[in-house]
């Protein structure tokens, strides 16, 4: 590297940034990247075009000085095309892009390749070239340097791959849960069938080791709750936890097998607390607004906008020090003289439109929340609400955030009547047990003298956390849409929902993590209406996929969790339970059909709604695309009549939903490892026209280093067109 002269450092500088820079020009002949590349999905444009455009970008982390790097895309023709077409048929010839440099240190630099390719009227797979990459202190060049994607025909939907919990929580053996191993599955998954596109339902990297082993230590070990609040986040600490974030996210980003996948599976992601630090936003506001939280959640914030959107983040971060860091601002934090020395922060000019920006910085993460709409190809499309920025005790997001995020949704499907599937990222699970009794006893007065033991002489010392003091379990339940504090919002959330599916004729499945174990959860309307699921607007599944890498809660609180899966009434139409899907324990069948003795119980014979084994979830289009397309599966009427017939011609007006537990409808007929759906290669056509397959694969062993997984599959219906009429209502 060259020092140039030092020059003085500006707020704004006329390169549409902040801050001058290192100054540092590299004089190396190879583009050295300490990380990446990481491929993203943004949006499509022209979806009602004879040719759409698929819109994505690509990160890379680079040593600072570097100059101008390019990337070079290509159509390499069909999957599965062994002659390697160069995309001459389609006139699509080999474009570059320029790197975007987002931020700039004396350490390092990110760029940014924002990149474009048209929709093919076939599957196709693409390649991108970036020149000369050199990954720092390995011989990974020829790997990284060339990966591909692949992106679904004019015709198809996306295969969507869905993640969350992507790391350890503190004081797990990751020997014994041989680290990120199922990504190893996800990647044979993805060499038999491409995923187009994977969405990350929160907690993509787990910073919890701050307080443990990182600059928080000494701030955890005050043991008195006022100095602990009052404590000063200092350049300093901002500095070391800028280092801590940002040296944890490289680690875990080039871990393999995760690594693999960043470079060829697009990503889609939002943040839940782990990304920040366990339980962040649910202490008490009090609590929450002392100045480690408030520093902690900017650090923090700006690399989820870097390593996970692609974007610049804020010009500077909260900071104790820096008196213009801490006043509200409704932009966000303001410019640190501090933070900008020998530093450079991109200006992003024009947001991507995929985003939903609230209309206010979050209480203590100060920067606005990010809610995303896109579409993922012909029928499905995607929202993701941004849980984590907006949130307090009492409160998840602002009512106004809400109105704007519903308002986008309602005006993108109803400027396209082809989408017919709309899937909901919420990182929390909204369907699911209430444990308002146990939120109950660890708030009671019989916990005090417990908590005074535990101050005195450390009794009990794991049921407390240490930050303020309370059940650690608290910060949890608090973190739950059914915890009472979010009982009216969460129901105002759902009804929304219904309103939405209702007057756009979309069906609404909801995705969820967190909890560290599979389950689906469903909404449905009360069975004293009559209306089956085909037609039924109020049932929304909310698929649970926790956690691809997190280690699994014990089989007892699996157990307590489906006890208390009760019939539960949202409102006087609406009901919800979780579908009893887990017919058997993964692997007791083995690839030849064979009975395989000595795994341990998961499956007991009360318990087939939680399964706690780590676990990912696949969701794709029921029906093949040229079906749908050219009419071979038939009209909706022809495959779901008034009378409610289903594709298979059962009719669930006749399936029995005395318990709702069990299936209620054709397409949850046989849920689990005997479904259809279980293998998730593919499609069985059990959703009916438009309708969805939903694979949950769950590890087997956590000793295997492969990952290999079992299936557990149903699928969803598409929601049928037209009003439903029983017994002289319309509905």
């Amino acid at each position: 590297m060259d020092q140039q002269p030092e020059s003085s450092n500006l707020a704004h500088n006329s390169n549409g940034g902040y801050g001058r820079g290192p100054q540092i020009v590299s004089t190396s002949d190879q583009l050295e990247v300490i990380c990446g590349p990481l491929l993203n999905y943004r949006h499509m444009s022209d979806v009602n075009s004879d040719v759409p455009i698929w819109h994505g970008s690509v990160l890379i982390v680079t040593k600072p000085g570097q100059v101008d790097p390019q990337l070079h895309l290509r159509c390499l023709g069909p999957i599965g095309d062994a002659g390697g077409s160069n995309g001459t048929e389609s006139g699509e010839k080999s474009r570059s892009f320029e790197g975007e440099k987002l931020y700039e240190d004396p350490n390092k630099a990110f760029f940014r390749f924002r990149i474009d390719s048209p929709i093919q009227p076939y599957e196709a797979r693409w390649e991108y070239t970036i020149p000369k990459l050199h990954v720092v202190g390995s011989d990974e060049e020829g790997r990284k340097g060339t990966q591909s994607f692949v992106v679904p025909s004019r015709i198809q939907s996306m295969r969507i791959l869905f993640h969350s919990c992507n790391g350890f929580s503190v004081g797990t053996d990751m020997d014994a849960w041989k680290g990120p191993s199922l990504w190893n599955d996800v990647l044979r998954m993805h060499s038999s069938k491409p995923f187009h596109v994977m969405i990350g339902g929160g907690d993509q990297i787990y910073n919890d080791g701050v307080r443990v082993d990182g600059p928080l230590k000494p701030w955890t070990a005050v043991h008195n709750p006022q100095k602990r609040r009052h404590y000063p986040f200092n350049e300093k600490m901002r500095a070391d936890c800028d280092e801590y974030y940002y040296q944890n996210y490289v680690r875990w980003y080039n871990t393999e097998p995760f690594s693999a996948a960043n470079g060829q599976i697009a990503q889609l992601n939002i943040w839940d607390d782990h990304d920040i630090i366990d339980g962040f936003g649910s202490y008490t506001d009090r609590f929450m607004r002392c100045g480690v939280f408030r520093g902690i959640g900017g650090v923090a914030h700006k690399y989820y906008l870097l390593f996970q959107h692609h974007i610049a983040p804020a010009k500077s971060t909260f900071t104790t020090d820096e008196p213009n860091t801490m006043a509200d601002n409704k932009e966000g934090t303001s410019a640190d003289p501090n933070q900008l020395h020998d530093t450079f922060v991109m200006k992003e000019t024009q947001e991507d439109p995929s985003y939903i920006i609230g209309p206010k910085p979050g209480p203590y993460v100060e920067e606005r929340s990010r809610n995303i709409y896109c579409q993922l190809g012909a029928r499905i499309a995607f929202a993701g609400i941004d849980a984590r920025t907006e949130r307090t005790r009492h409160q998840i997001n602002y009512p106004e955030t809400y109105e704007l995020f519903f308002g986008r949704i309602d005006k993108e499907l109803s400027a396209n009547k082809e989408i017919k599937h709309l899937i909901l990222l919420l990182g929390v699970p909204i369907a699911y047990p209430r444990l308002q009794w146990l939120e109950n006893i660890l708030s009671s007065p019989i916990i005090g003298p417990i908590r005074f033991l535990n101050k005195r002489f450390g009794i009990a010392g794991g049921l407390f956390n240490q930050f303020d003091g309370q059940v650690d379990l608290l910060d949890d339940l608090d973190d739950h849409y059914a915890a009472h504090q979010h009982k009216h919002e969460r129901r105002e959330l759902v009804q929304s929902l219904q309103k939405l599916s209702k007057e756009r004729n979309v069906r609404i499945s909801i995705l969820s993590g967190d909890v560290h174990l599979a389950a689906i959860g469903r909404f449905y309307s009360n069975p004293k209406l009559k209306i089956p699921a085909e037609q039924d607007w109020r049932y929304m599944p909310n698929i649970i996929s926790s956690a691809i890498t997190n280690k699994p809660p014990p089989q007892a609180v699996a157990d307590l969790l489906a006890r208390r899966n009760k019939i539960h009434h949202l409102d006087h139409d609406t009901d919800e339970t979780l579908l009893e899907i887990f017919d058997r324990d993964p692997g007791v069948i083995n690839d030849e059909g064979e009975k395989v003795e000595g795994i341990k119980s998961k499956t007991r014979s009360k318990n087939h709604s939680t399964m706690p084994s780590r676990n990912y979830a696949i969701i794709a289009e029921s029906h093949d695309a040229l079906d749908i397309a050219d009419g071979r599966v038939g009209n909706s009427s022809s495959i779901l009549p008034a009378n409610g017939n289903s594709a298979n011609g059962e009719s669930s007006e006749h399936i029995d939903i005395k318990n709702p537990r069990r299936p209620i409808h054709s397409g949850e007929q046989g849920a689990g490892t005997n479904h259809a759906a279980s293998n998730g290669l593919k499609q069985t056509g059990l959703g009916g026209l438009y309708g969805v397959d939903v694979t949950l694969r769950v590890e087997i062993s956590p000793q295997d280093r492969e990952g290999k997984t079992d299936g557990y599959g149903f699928s969803i219906p598409a929601l049928e067109a037209g009003a439903y009429v029983q017994q002289g209502v319309t509905w």
